[in-house]
Parts: structure tokens; C-alpha cells; sequence
């Protein structure tokens, strides 16, 4: 079999779920989360740059890349206690450094709130941020609609027909590179696939609450004082939008008492874009740094 056929790493089990996990390196550890819909494969270019020093975790959350889907719909505590659970699986015990992409700046930050003693650090990668977010309404019907848009896509053959375009054009139109370095074939059997499909929606279909649920979280639990960064993406463009962006990244570094840097140039995926930023900011998180139980 092909290294495409069996892919790296290994599958685990965590909280009843196979996980495809890799861990590569040696050294702390630290933990690298992709955003809405992305796989273990987005962070390749940082990974020969941390892997000399750190011990580097990555895996699919459920339905993405090779892992097998959830029963239950995405939430910022499940999603951290997924981030425990791996460690956990791997014997990986002592505090990490947790880098979250985008939605996975959610998951992360739940993480440190919900597992102080177990953070060395947080480095948010271009981050999703919405102020005071609330749950939207009548959750139980979109959870539903998102899985039966799922079956129905899945039915049609459009995963397989438009998944691998659609993430071609989603990477190419956020990076400054404008090209997805990927191969064809590890594409297609992830973003071809029904499976992935269905993930993808759910998360979309969730994002408000997992924002909302943080909010909650941010007004129960303190951050633990360990350190922060906020990477925000710049084109350069100098457009309102690109102004109003970095706007909210840096209020977003203020709020979790963090070090704010504009990453330029840059689109949303920074790891693609400047993955030596990226690698250099988790390894200013001092080695062995955590927050005593």
C-alpha cells in the first residue's frame, strides 16, 4: 500500500471515537488544531520547523480527515476534552502548548479555561472572534437540518463530484500563495467523501453555540497566566475590512492578556502563508511553564 493508502500516524480511540492522530518529535509538547473543515495535512509546513524541538500532536477532529464522525454535534468543552483525551491516549501528561487555527482558537482557548493545569501556553492562529456571541436559536432543528443536508448531499454524489474543487478554491482564496499544496489524491479521498461532507456542515451548522459557549466560559473561568499570542493575518491591502479584522484580533490579544502580531503578508492561513511565524511563536513558550492543580 501506497503512503497515501495508509496515511501517517495512527488511529486511537477517545471518548468512543477513532481518532487519527500523529505525533512527531520530541521535546514539550504541543498541540496543533486546523480550522473549520481542515485536516491534520494543513499544518505540513510548521511541523519540520517545530518537530526538531517539540513534540508535535495533530489529529482530524471526528468526520474530518481520517477520522471516523461523532454521534454527538461539536461543542468548545467536548472539543477540549477531545485535546485532553489525545494526550491522555499518546501518555503525553505534562502541560502543552495549544495552537488553534481559526474555529480551533475556540477549542483551544476551552481547553485552557477548562484544563489550566494541563496549558503551557496558547498561540492563536488567525482566530475566529465574535464579541459577546449568544446561541442562536431553535439549535436541536439546525443540528437536524445540517445532518440531513449531509445524507442528502452524501446521496447525490456531491462530495465526491464538488468536495475536492471546493477545498482547492477555499485554500487557493485564503492564502496569499493562491495555491493548495496537497496532494490530488489525499484530497480526494478526504474532502471526497461523504464523511468529511457531513463534519464540515456540522460545524458550520454549530459555530454559534461553540462561540457562544465560550463567552460563557470566559465570564466562569479565568484564562490561566501562561502566555498568549494572537497571530492575526494581513494582505497588506489596507482595505476597511482588512483594518476592521485586525481590529478584532487585536481587541481579541487585549481580552486574554496576550501578544497581539499582524502577520504580513498573510491570508487566513497562516500556517501555509508564514509557517515560520507560526513556529516561532510556539517556541517562545518557555519550555516546562504550566499552572500548578
Amino acid at each position: 500500500m501506497t503512503a497515501v493508502q495508509r496515511p501517517p500516524g495512527r488511529m486511537i480511540r477517545v471518548g468512543g471515537v477513532p481518532l487519527h492522530v500523529l505525533c512527531e518529535g520530541s521535546g514539550p509538547v504541543c498541540v496543533l488544531s486546523p480550522g473549520l473543515g481542515m485536516g491534520w495535512f494543513d499544518w505540513d509546513p510548521v511541523v519540520p520547523l517545530l518537530a526538531p524541538h517539540r513534540t508535535v500532536v495533530r489529529f482530524d477532529r471526528p468526520g474530518l480527515g481520517f477520522s471516523a464522525p461523532a454521534a454527538e454535534p461539536p461543542t468548545a468543552a467536548a472539543e477540549a476534552a477531545r485535546i485532553a483525551g489525545v494526550l491522555d491516549a499518546l501518555g503525553l501528561g505534562g502541560p502543552a502548548t495549544v495552537v488553534g487555527h481559526s474555529l480551533a482558537g475556540f477549542h483551544a482557548e476551552a481547553f485552557a479555561r477548562l484544563h489550566p493545569e494541563r496549558t503551557a501556553g496558547l498561540v492563536l492562529v488567525d482566530a475566529s472572534v465574535e464579541e459577546n456571541a449568544r446561541a442562536m436559536p431553535a439549535r436541536a432543528l439546525r443540528t437536524a437540518a445540517a445532518r440531513a443536508r449531509g445524507r442528502a448531499y452524501a446521496a447525490a454524489g456531491l462530495p465526491r463530484a464538488l468536495g475536492p474543487a471546493l477545498r482547492r478554491l477555499t485554500v487557493r482564496a485564503s492564502s496569499v500563495q493562491g495555491t493548495d499544496p496537497v496532494p490530488d489524491e489525499l484530497v480526494r479521498r478526504t474532502y471526497g467523501t461523504g464523511r468529511v461532507a457531513r463534519a464540515l456542515l456540522m460545524e458550520n451548522a454549530r459555530y454559534w453555540d461553540v462561540a457562544a459557549e465560550i463567552t460563557d466560559l470566559r465570564s466562569s473561568l479565568p484564562l490561566p497566566p501562561v502566555p498568549v499570542t494572537v497571530l492575526a493575518a494581513a494582505t497588506g491591502s489596507g482595505s476597511w475590512l482588512e483594518r476592521r479584522r485586525l481590529q478584532r484580533q487585536r481587541a481579541l490579544a487585549e481580552l486574554l492578556d496576550g501578544r497581539f502580531e499582524a502577520v504580513a503578508p498573510a491570508g487566513h492561513l497562516v500556517m501555509y502563508d508564514r509557517p515560520g511565524v507560526v513556529a516561532g511563536a510556539v517556541l517562545a513558550v518557555p519550555p516546562g511553564v504550566g499552572v500548578r492543580a
